[in-house]
């Protein structure tokens, strides 16, 4: 990972946050990303995980540094616990009606994390549906 954190340290300084740093995972192959700037609003968080992930995944590819997964503020961890949140509360939901809960469309690692919280429950079940950017999970009831 030592091109991959030199390049990162390069990036992060030609922007010119106010403050900024990143941590390295060399194990998980994670980089963290934390910026404190007034410039950068909460809501913009997810459009610069996404550049960020998309930027460095090229250059660890470049390196042959191998897959990479990229945080900025926190953002994943704490959308992990509210797809994990959500999840839980579609269970309950699904359990006590006993009709199908669907969810808001996710992309393929959210949608995991549903299916691995609801594995656990014997009387439900878990089910993709839909296409391209429209894919949910559906909690269902089976007794």
């Amino acid at each position: 990972m030592k091109n991959l954190k030199e390049q990162t340290d390069r990036l992060l300084s030609l922007f010119g946050f106010r403050e900024s740093r990143a941590e390295y995972d060399e194990e998980n192959k994670m980089v963290s990303i934390y910026i404190s700037d007034d410039t950068v609003l909460e809501k913009q968080i997810p459009v610069l995980v996404n550049s960020f992930d998309k930027v460095l995944k090229l250059i660890a590819k470049k390196y042959d540094e191998g897959p990479i997964s990229i945080d900025v503020n926190n953002h994943h961890r704490e959308r992990e616990k509210m797809i994990i949140e959500l999840a839980k509360a579609a269970a309950k939901k699904a359990a006590m009606t006993k009709i199908d809960v669907p969810l808001p469309p996710m992309n393929s690692f959210e949608r995991r994390l549903v299916h691995n919280e609801i594995a656990v429950r014997p009387d439900l079940k878990t089910e993709s549906t839909g296409d391209g950017e429209g894919r949910r999970v559906v909690v269902k009831y089976i007794g």
